[in-house]
């Protein structure tokens, strides 16, 4: 399994960025779990959001950022709006496959599988 994120870059405050994640190997990204992680310097990884039937979002991004997956390309994106400079970091996708009818997604960096290389996010004030 890869995930090869992209999308990254240096936006203004208030900005607008498109974070994509492009899985490929052995994966068909209905079957797992996508998710977002970022890591500040000096900070500990943390969850951004994830998808499955359904989405859960950090408190921090809810309202501005919204995570979406292309099944036919195999593709998870996050959508970010309204950019802060607090939302400089390193963003990770990760993915986590659903083993059970009875799987319940997480937040936790720990249950994560699989990862991609990370994109930079710079959010100038």
């Amino acid at each position: 399994v890869q995930l090869q994120a992209s999308g990254g870059g240096l936006v203004q405050a208030g900005g607008s960025l498109r974070l994509s994640c492009a899985a490929s190997g052995r994966i068909i990204i209905c079957s797992y779990v996508m998710a977002w992680f970022r890591q500040a310097p000096g900070k500990e990884r943390e969850f951004v959001a994830y998808i499955t039937r359904n989405t859960k979002y950090a408190d921090s991004v809810l309202g501005r950022f919204t995570i979406s997956r292309d099944n036919a390309k195999n593709t998870v994106y996050l959508q970010m709006n309204s950019l802060k400079p607090e939302d400089t970091a390193v963003y990770y996708c990760a993915a986590s496959p659903i083993r059970s009818i009875l799987f319940v997604p997480s937040s936790s960096r720990y249950d994560y599988e699989y990862w991609g290389q990370g994109t930079q996010v710079t959010v100038s004030s």
